[in-house]
């Protein structure tokens, strides 16, 4: 054992000496080409990898939106059973302070009293998005305008057809 260890030592010896006098055999080591080359591999995957990220982030929070609108609609539906009319504000079922993926408050419009914190959405043909209430999501820009067809607004997240459909106002 005592040998064998002995043995290793006097060749990373060998090893070490001849790297340090420079001679022309094989030393340890990575080469500048090596380390360029593993870079080149790094960063390809990274340019690969980071769109696929961000496309799975962004369909996670859409997602989280469509939930969060489905849970606000329920809660909703509950207020109107027990007091036979609809909220005029999402304060009044305690959802006020909700905010969607991309930090904004939810929208909230009661469209017979004309009531809330939103502005009644439109469709392509500029016709009512919901004959009960509408609710929806800015999106990640932040922006929207009545009509979902504006670029401002295809981003949203809308409740649409009284319930019928709930997501990316792009694809009503």
């Amino acid at each position: 054992m005592m040998g064998a260890r002995l043995l290793m030592q006097s060749r990373s010896a060998k090893v070490v000496a001849s790297c340090s006098q420079r001679q022309k055999e094989w030393c340890p080591g990575i080469t500048l080409i090596e380390l360029v080359f593993i870079m080149m591999i790094v960063v390809t995957l990274g340019a690969i990898g980071f769109p696929a990220y961000n496309k799975y982030r962004d369909n996670a929070r859409m997602v989280q939106a469509v939930a969060d609108i489905r849970t606000i609609e329920h809660d909703i539906y509950i207020y109107e059973g027990y007091n036979a009319k609809l909220p005029d504000f999402l304060d009044e079922i305690g959802k006020s302070n909700l905010r969607d993926p991309w930090g904004n408050p939810y929208q909230y419009l009661n469209a017979t009293t004309k009531k809330g914190t939103a502005v009644q959405r439109l469709d392509k043909l500029s016709n009512s998005l919901n004959t009960d209430f509408d609710l929806y999501s800015l999106g990640k820009d932040g922006k929207t305008q009545a009509n979902i067809n504006k670029a401002e607004s295809l981003d949203d997240i809308v409740r649409a057809k009284n319930g019928g459909y709930v997501g990316l106002a792009s694809a009503l």
